[in-house]
């Protein structure tokens, strides 16, 4: 489980700092995201929900220069982060914001779009209609979410590695709250959208490159993702032992000059009913 103050604290400012990492791990993903969100028409307001450093939100921006584009994210590290990095974009904008609640009578969506972004509402169904009271009519959606965790070595093989890991409760907010689609189509449907399709998307989740791909994707592994927290809690041997086999299992999946692993996505549609 991933909360909301957690991104508001150390989760948010972690991303923050590996935000190249990060958007590295998602390029397959956000590549065909882009595609998708690029095929909807005549939009003129675009916000981004749960947009980390940015990197959706100025893709949007660049392409669709005719649009105004606003991201929003509860981490004022990933908004700082964001609006860094797109310092001289005139039609896009960053704000620290709860989507859950967030309402601005001057500015309107009549699209949202976001890259992994919704799955962290403590009560999604409320997030959702929030969203939809918030948008014109006819407003459209379109995000990305993790499909199941067996589908995401990069996920199950860590995990794996975890002394004791918890399994938890798989609707908890975190990367995998969404993975159901028939969960999905049941809160989206109740928080008034409708149309919900789903498409999937496979990629390659891209841990470590470089001149030691092995050790980047250590670095990286020991700042972003379920690693992290374990790194961060144990202690003496046993940390030792939990670093070595991860290091045993990046160099399994060293493949044409990267560490990469298996990964499963869900591309979402819905439209306001």
């Amino acid at each position: 489980m991933t909360d909301k103050m957690e991104w508001q604290g150390q989760v948010g400012t972690s991303w923050a700092r590996q935000w190249q990492r990060t958007d590295r791990s998602f390029t397959p993903l956000t590549e065909r995201l882009v595609a998708r969100i690029l095929e909807f028409g005549d939009v003129r307001r675009i916000a981004d929900i749960g947009c980390g450093a940015g990197e959706l939100s100025i893709k949007i921006a660049d392409a669709r220069r005719d649009a105004n584009v606003l991201g929003l994210d509860i981490s004022a590290d990933l908004v700082s982060a964001a609006s860094e990095r797109a310092s001289g974009s005139p039609n896009l904008k960053f704000a620290v914001a709860d989507a859950s609640v967030w309402q601005d009578p001057s500015f309107i969506p009549d699209l949202y779009v976001s890259r992994h972004g919704v799955m962290f509402f403590d009560d999604p169904v409320a997030a959702f209609a929030n969203l939809a009271t918030s948008a014109a009519d006819n407003a459209q959606m379109v995000f990305s979410c993790f499909r199941a965790p067996s589908e995401n070595a990069w996920a199950t093989k860590i995990a794996a590695l975890v002394p004791s890991a918890p399994s938890g409760d798989p609707h908890a907010p975190g990367p995998f709250a969404f993975a159901d689609p028939e969960r999905v189509k049941r809160i989206l449907s109740a928080a008034g959208w409708t149309d919900v399709a789903f498409e999937p998307v496979d990629f390659d989740y891209v841990a470590g490159s470089g001149e030691d791909p092995v050790a980047d994707a250590l670095d990286f592994f020991g700042h972003i993702g379920p690693a992290a927290r374990a790194i961060r809690m144990l202690e003496g041997e046993a940390r030792t032992a939990f670093l070595g086999r991860l290091g045993e299992l990046a160099e399994a999946h060293l493949h044409g000059g990267a560490v990469r692993f298996p990964a499963a996505a869900w591309i979402v549609t819905a439209h306001k009913n």
